[in-house]
């Protein structure tokens, strides 16, 4: 018989057990950080409609989208948790409560060429709060989940870098530049070029170089909050949009005292841009100070028209996307995070016989009720291979049952880590193992 060579398509991600289980326990504080901010879990489809899901969707987005035809169906992949959100809001709202706060992990897909930390499958990990005229003080405690999220996943320290949209169209409009998003474009990628071909990337958009270094000049502006709040103010700028913008970035700054927010881990940076387009206001990316090489790990912003695609409704969003895969897997290679163990059970119930099955069975109960996890070795081996199985996943408990335990209402229970071995009655095996 002629055997298929068993591969998995580039850009895809597969882990063994262990990788897997701490995978998921990651994803699970993701998860309990977002719910204990009050959010609300959703889950939408991954396959949606073409002309829905691309709506807004153009240029190298809509090259990496998977699309093909089912039947009379133009279908795709959804390549982000946003274009969903905004679907499934303009879909309910007269059946949702706004503020509308949201968290959606989920897998996205997109068709671009695979490489080292880039997949072409990945999860999101997605909170927005979505509303008609959203206080600021949302933009504050969006800031406060990145950093209580990130404190707990414990990666090392980190920045989040804070800036507003408006400080830099303000700005941009008063040097007289009407093509304010081609210049965001090229600053939001100054971390990866460097100051020198960014001056050259700018020089392509026809600015003369007063234009240039002025811009240069005004990102490059560092220091406390204070520091740059002086520095800005001492620049006298005469737009509306840019002082809007301060005005905004210094009353999330502020109330990010409220929230006991570390002020070590947070910073204003002027050279953060955020390339997509509807962003419009607060906007931050959050990067490991260790290695900075990753790149942003956690990002998003205050942006506006979720909805107008779909419907008449105005709404806005204030909302962070955690692109976990990638993160996940370059942290794995740089022993950032490794797994502790093999196995998700704490206790292995090992029979001496197929007789002893059921009285192992009882045993595994009186463990699941008490919230302990267990499996039962059934294989009729040596009890040396058993004990093997249990060292080979890091099992840490052993429960031995033979006649003379199961005839007397008793377990045996060995610890795998300390060698130490006690027989007890079988109502006191929680006590031992907790």
């Amino acid at each position: 018989m002629n055997k298929t060579n068993p591969r998995i398509m580039p850009g895809f991600m597969e882990l063994l057990p262990e990788n897997q289980i701490l995978f998921n326990s990651l994803i699970d504080m993701i998860r309990e950080t977002y719910e204990s901010f009050g959010y609300l879990p959703l889950d939408t489809p991954v396959l949606e409609y073409s002309d829905v899901l691309l709506a807004k969707a153009g240029g190298e987005t809509e090259k990496q989208i998977y699309r093909f035809e089912k039947g009379d169906n133009d279908i795709s992949l959804r390549f982000d948790l946003t274009v969903p959100l905004a679907r499934y809001v303009s879909m309910n709202y007269n059946n949702l409560v706004f503020p509308f706060k949201r968290y959606q992990i989920g897998k996205v897909y997109r068709g671009e060429r695979p490489q080292k930390g880039r997949f072409r499958e990945f999860y999101q990990c997605d909170i927005d709060i979505i509303g008609e005229k959203l206080s600021f003080v949302n933009d504050a405690e969006i800031l406060t989940i990145i950093y209580s999220l990130f404190k707990k996943l414990d990666f090392g320290k980190f920045t989040i870098r804070i800036n507003n949209r408006k400080v830099l169209n303000g700005f941009f409009e008063s040097l007289g530049i009407s093509d304010t998003e081609s210049v965001l474009r090229v600053i939001d990628k100054v971390d990866k070029i460097g100051i020198d071909a960014l001056k050259l990337e700018l020089s392509k958009l026809s600015l003369n170089d007063e234009t240039i270094n002025k811009i240069i000049d005004f990102i490059s502006i560092s220091g406390s909050n204070e520091e740059v709040f002086d520095l800005i103010s001492k620049l006298g700028i005469d737009n509306n949009t840019f002082n809007e913008g301060v005005s905004e970035l210094k009353f999330v700054t502020d109330y990010l005292d409220t929230f006991k927010f570390d002020r070590d881990y947070y910073k204003i940076d002027l050279t953060i841009a955020r390339g997509l387009d509807y962003y419009t206001g607060t906007i931050y990316e959050t990067n490991l100070d260790d290695y900075k090489s990753i790149g942003s790990i956690c990002s998003g912003g205050r942006y506006g028209g979720l909805t107008k695609y779909y419907s008449d409704y105005e709404l806005e969003g204030i909302g962070i996307s955690i692109g976990f895969t990638r993160l996940f897997s370059v942290l794995l290679d740089l022993g950032v995070i490794s797994p502790s163990t093999k196995s998700v059970s704490s206790v292995l119930i090992v029979p001496f016989s197929e007789s002893n099955i059921g009285y192992c069975n009882e045993i595994a109960e009186t463990l699941r009720d008490s919230s302990i996890k267990c499996e039962i070795y059934y294989e009729d081996k040596q009890f040396k291979k058993k004990l093997n199985y249990a060292n080979r996943l890091g099992i840490p408990f052993v429960c031995i049952v033979g006649d003379d335990e199961e005839n007397d209402g008793k377990v045996t229970i060995k610890n795998m880590i300390s060698g130490e071995q006690v027989t007890t009655d079988k109502d006191k095996i929680i006590d031992l193992i907790k």
